[in-house]
């Protein structure tokens, strides 16, 4: 028999040991995925740091810059979190450029990241020489989506293959009594769409001479002014309800098949697996329209502040190595809607619309970086906010060349 003093010594270790078991490197997060789709997602990559031996510090911020201002606060004031979510953009090089942001180049180059990841996310992540971001997925923000159960009732038979067609299935929609196209009445919604026209009316050619070369000319062509004409005539299918609905509402309308369209990144799709729908039965994806449109790649990235603690950055290490592992990307990706940015992990359980991405990831002539890439973040604001002040209002469309030119001039 253990007598009490034994027992309790026993007891005393024990719990000391798993004290020491939990005590992993400890890695606070912030992010913005929220949605349940998102939500969902997120918990597999907490699942893999845990698995590895870490600590997962859940700091969930809705809404996409309030999360990023957060972050900065935080920073600037003395009290950064381990890790934190921006998008693979310029987001986050004024914090590489004031030293803010601890680099992850042994992970870089143990895990090969240098042959594995697109260029157009190395040029992202990697700032003079130096790895500053983890990638852990690409978005395609230019998906469009439709509702099988709409269409049918609307009696449109076949997905349309070009904006014409898109067009005239808008029409049957709202004939039918249906929501044409179902949108979210915000700013960086609107932003989605133009870029999505942009692209698709544009071309690749169109779009990098706008938003890569701010070209004046470009800005001022009457290819220019058919994107602007096309978006603004979307404009007129949305509800009135639209102004103010998050994206994640709007799809909902997809799902219940109140509206027909939308045109939301790839991370929509998260939404519909998490209402147990699937797609080429419930509902269908076009990557754009054309024999070979582009691939406007977006994505996601962990950003690592500046720490001297030797366990936080352990922690980050941890972190970079853990959310670019192939398995944490599939498993991911599943949940997110998104498509691994690695091109070595095995794809065959993620579904047709992922695969569709995935085989045109693989033609390298169909990559194009989405807009933030290009721009600063108050030069995408400036253009931005000029895009759905067209779209809410009537507003002569040589009035919004000459403003876009202006904005993107600076």
């Amino acid at each position: 028999m253990i007598g009490p003093g034994k027992f309790c010594a026993a007891l005393a270790l024990a719990l000391a040991g798993c004290a020491a078991h939990a005590a992993g490197p400890r890695a606070e997060v912030i992010h913005w995925w929220t949605s349940g789709g998102e939500s969902a997602a997120v918990k597999k990559i907490s699942e893999a740091y845990r698995a590895a031996g870490g600590v997962w510090v859940d700091t969930a911020i809705a809404l996409g810059e309030q999360a990023r201002s957060v972050t900065i606060n935080r920073i600037v004031g003395g009290n950064p979190p381990t890790a934190a979510q921006f998008n693979t953009s310029k987001q986050f090089l004024d914090l590489v450029e004031q030293g803010l942001l601890n680099d992850v180049d042994d992970v870089a180059k143990r895990e090969g990241w240098e042959t594995l990841f697109p260029e157009t996310v190395l040029r992202v992540i990697k700032v003079k020489g130096h790895f500053y971001a983890a990638p852990v997925n690409i978005h395609n923000m230019a998906w469009i989506w439709y509702s099988k159960a709409a269409l049918k009732k609307a009696g449109v038979a076949a997905e349309p293959r070009t904006m014409d067609e898109l067009f005239a299935a808008l029409d049957r929609l709202k004939a039918a009594g249906l929501v044409p196209l179902a949108h979210g009445g915000q700013s960086w919604q609107d932003n989605i769409v133009f870029t999505a026209v942009l692209a698709n009316v544009g071309g690749a050619d169109l779009y990098l001479k706008v938003l890569r070369d701010r070209d004046p000319a470009a800005i001022g062509s009457e290819a220019f002014r058919k994107v602007l004409l096309t978006f603004k005539r979307l404009q007129t299918y949305v509800d009135p309800g639209s102004p103010g609905r998050n994206w994640n509402d709007a799809t909902a309308m997809l799902i219940t098949g109140k509206a027909g369209f939308q045109i939301m990144g790839d991370w929509a799709k998260g939404e519909f697996a998490l209402a147990g729908k699937a797609p080429d039965r419930d509902y269908g994806c076009i990557a754009g329209f054309g024999a070979a449109p582009p691939y406007l790649i977006q994505g996601d990235v962990f950003v690592f502040p500046k720490t001297k603690d030797a366990q936080a950055v352990k922690a980050q290490k941890l972190l970079a190595a853990v959310a670019t592992a192939p398995a944490t990307q599939v498993e991911f990706s599943i949940k997110k809607g998104s498509i691994p940015v690695r091109s070595d992990v095995d794809a065959s359980r993620m579904d047709v619309c992922a695969q569709k991405g995935i085989a045109i990831m693989k033609d390298k002539s169909r990559h194009l970086a989405n807009g933030e890439v290009f721009l600063t973040p108050d030069q995408n604001g400036a253009l931005a906010d000029i895009v759905t002040a067209y779209w809410n209002r009537n507003m002569p469309v040589e009035k919004v060349q000459k403003d876009i030119a202006a904005a993107l001039a600076n």
